[in-house]
Formats: C-alpha cells, sequence, structure tokens
C-alpha cells in the first residue's frame, strides 16, 4: 500500500492491517478530513452470538469511532430470512422469525463493549434491516430496484461463480441476497446519511452492487472498505478452535475459555493480531511480536488480557491469567476454569469417563473422548487416563477433578447435593 493517507481512520486501517481493499482511496480519505463519517457494517443474525471471526470488523467500527466519525451496527433482521450464500457450498438452513429475534438480543449484547451508542454525532446507532425489508412490495420493488441489476454481472462476481463453478445449487432466493445487501446501502444513505460500507473481502461484490444501486437511484457519491478474511498462520480460519467457535457472548464461551484462545496465539501470529485486536501502541506490538523464545509467551499474555479486557472487562482478564497461571505453573484447579457440576444422585452407580470428559464439554463426542484417551490425551488430576471404559464414583470424586484435554484445555468437575 503506497498510498499515504492524510485522515486518522485510514492510516489506521493501513497501518495496523485492517484494509484489503478500497473502492476510491483519495476520496474516501478526502471525506475523513472533512468531516463525520457515517458508517456501517452488517451482521445477520445465524447464531445467537456472534465469533471472534466478526472481531475485526466490530474492531473497525470501533476505530471509526475513536477517530470522530459514527458507526451504524446493521442487524440482519431481514436479510437472514434469506441467507448470504457468499462463498458457501450450500443453502444456509432457514431460520424462523422467533429464532432470529432471539439471535439478534444474544449479538447486541456484545457491542456495547465496544462502542458508544447515544444522540450525539458520533454516537453509535443499531438498526435492524427488516424495518425497510419485510414490508417491500414485491412488484414495486422489481419495479423500481431490480431493473438496475445485470444477471450477467451478478453471475461474474466471484461469490457466485465459484458456487457455479463447482456445480453446486444456487437457489433463486440466495440469488436474491445481493440485491437486498445493496438496497441496505441505499435505504441507510438515504435515511442516514451513511456514505460508507466496510465488511470482510468476500462481501466486495455485495458492497460494489450497492455503490452502484445508490449512485443510480440517488444519484450519491458512497464507499466501500474491505478488510482481509484472516486465517491463522497454519491456514485455519479464524474464529475457529480445537473445541468449536470461539464465542463473544460469555454465556456461549466463558471469559477464561476466550482468554485461553487468544494465548494459545502462534508465536508468528502474536505481532498482527496485537495491532488488530488490541489498542496497543503500533511500536509496541511490533516490539512484543519481534520477542523469541519464552518471552513470545508474555507477550501472548499481554494480547489475551488486552483483548479480554475490552470485551468482558478488566477484572475477567485479570481472573483469567490468574487461573492460567495457577494451572499451568503450578498445576491447581484455577477459580475461572470452566466447571461441570454432578449431582451424587446421578453418579451413586459411576459415570464413565468419557461421558465426564463430554459433560465438562472438552470434547463433542464419545467416540472423540475414546481416541483422546487411545492417543495419550486424557487426563484427570494431571495423572493419564489409560482405560476408556474406567467408571466413577461418589468416592472418586469427594474433591474436585481437573479434567485435561491435551496440554492446554481444561475443566473442572464437582459433586454438589
Amino acid at each position: 500500500m503506497q498510498y499515504k493517507p492524510k485522515s486518522e481512520f485510514m492510516d489506521v486501517m493501513i497501518q495496523r492491517g485492517f484494509l484489503a481493499d478500497c473502492t476510491d482511496y483519495q476520496a474516501l480519505d478526502d471525506a475523513f478530513s472533512s468531516g463525520v463519517v457515517p458508517g456501517y457494517i452488517g451482521f445477520d443474525a445465524t447464531a445467537e452470538s456472534l465469533h471472534v471471526g466478526s472481531l475485526i470488523q466490530i474492531m473497525m467500527l470501533r476505530w471509526l469511532q475513536k477517530t470522530g466519525n459514527k458507526p451504524i451496527v446493521l442487524m440482519g433482521g431481514g436479510t437472514t430470512k434469506v441467507g448470504d450464500p457468499s462463498f458457501r457450498a450450500d443453502e444456509r438452513p432457514l431460520l424462523g422469525p422467533e429464532q432470529i429475534e432471539r439471535n439478534i438480543q444474544g449479538i447486541k449484547q456484545v457491542f456495547a463493549s465496544y462502542i458508544s451508542f447515544g444522540e450525539g454525532s458520533t454516537d453509535a446507532l443499531l438498526l435492524n434491516n427488516a424495518e425497510w425489508l419485510d414490508n417491500l412490495n414485491y412488484l414495486d420493488f422489481l419495479r423500481d430496484i431490480g431493473r438496475h441489476f445485470s444477471v450477467n454481472r451478478m453471475l461474474a462476481f466471484e461469490s457466485v461463480k465459484s458456487r457455479l463453478d463447482r456445480e453446486q445449487s444456487l437457489s433463486f432466493l440466495e440469488f436474491n441476497y445481493m440485491i437486498l445487501q445493496a438496497y441496505d446501502f441505499l435505504e441507510l444513505n438515504r435515511r442516514y446519511g451513511c456514505v460508507l460500507q466496510m465488511g470482510g473481502s468476500d462481501q466486495w461484490g455485495n458492497i460494489v452492487n450497492g455503490i452502484d444501486l445508490t449512485r443510480r437511484v440517488l444519484d450519491h457519491e458512497i464507499f466501500g472498505l474491505t478488510s482481509p478474511l484472516l486465517t491463522t498462520s497454519d491456514g485455519k480460519k479464524m474464529g475457529k478452535s480445537q473445541d468449536g467457535a470461539v464465542w463473544l457472548n460469555a454465556s456461549m464461551k466463558s471469559p477464561y475459555e476466550f482468554w485461553q484462545f487468544w494465548r494459545n496465539t502462534t508465536d508468528s501470529d502474536t505481532g498482527r493480531f496485537l495491532k488488530l485486536y488490541t489498542e496497543l501502541p503500533l511500536d509496541e506490538c511490533e516490539r512484543l511480536g519481534a520477542l523469541g523464545g519464552a518471552e513470545i509467551n508474555e507477550a501472548k499474555v499481554t494480547l489475551a488480557n488486552e483483548v479480554t479486557a475490552m470485551l468482558h472487562g478488566v477484572d475477567a482478564a485479570i481472573a483469567a491469567e490468574a487461573t492460567a497461571r495457577e494451572v499451568f505453573e503450578r498445576g491447581g484447579l484455577g477459580d475461572d476454569l470452566p466447571s461441570v457440576d454432578l449431582t451424587k444422585d446421578e453418579i451413586t452407580e459411576g459415570i464413565s469417563i468419557v461421558q465426564l470428559f463430554v459433560r465438562a464439554g472438552l470434547v463433542s463426542s464419545g467416540k472423540e473422548a475414546k481416541r483422546l484417551i487411545a492417543d495419550k490425551g486424557a487426563r484427570v488430576n494431571d495423572e493419564l487416563v489409560e482405560d476408556s471404559s474406567q467408571t466413577l464414583t461418589n468416592t472418586d470424586i469427594d474433591q474436585p477433578l481437573k479434567l485435561s484435554a491435551g496440554k492446554k484445555r481444561h475443566a473442572v468437575v464437582r459433586v454438589i447435593g
């Protein structure tokens, strides 16, 4: 990137690694230099929480506000009913309105940790595109909006082309998604003066469609900016861990487990993630990321503390670090470890070690638990489990047990009642 921006926001995007592409660098930079820029990112309500894969977009909204601009969080109450087909091999499961609303309520919880909402010029807005999509008249929409879209051009977008090239079905319902997202940008510009849409680079085609539609209908200049699709240095998609998605809601992934995900960052990703997911000065991110040997582990602790404190609060980060040090350095039971409570009645006749690992959330199935044991990866109170048919009773669990799956994932089992 040779372009040298004038505005603070564009400088942050470039220097910290957020920027993959932009529709017009110079004109957008001029807009940021001239006043408050309202910009939005859309989040479809496909689950009750966003996961770490969405955190780069949330940080972009945070930086938008920190640099004196207005973030708009758009909940996809309408578009979730269709489902984004971008780069997917199959159609998303269709969700009913009640589930979509539950998901929206769950997702909303996260944003207050990152941006401030209110009525001021740079206060964030939280909107739902169901407000304008749910009551569209189909014939009017086809006539007024659909006529601006070329099917030939839509078929040429990589997100659609890759699906068709693999001879995988693309339903007419899904094909409409890009039109609806484009219409979102038009409505946000018309209603709220929004001039910027941001998103991952897989949204480039959808963003460009919105810009083109708004220019055709309203003759307004608006912009698109995308972030890279992040993978870790070992090629894994960002947002996934060994035991599933890394959710942002504490009810779905505890602060300790969230902290541990970041602590387990690979050495080569540490500096990059410090720039993207924390607000530490760039020179400090580079210094920490360049550490080697055992010192890089303290850089990872800094990363975990900073990211966890931003989402869950400083106290949660401190507690998570204390638990990790207790578990890993002293071999003890940390207060913040994920736990499972069993009643005495449940284990009067015994509970299998396999079921115990499943109940603790360290494995997703009995088959996976047996494989973990066979691979010498399961431990109880730091002792290797060698027999997958082992059964534990009240006398075996008279005190809390620490279960370990490999070296980095732990849980506590307690008997209550």
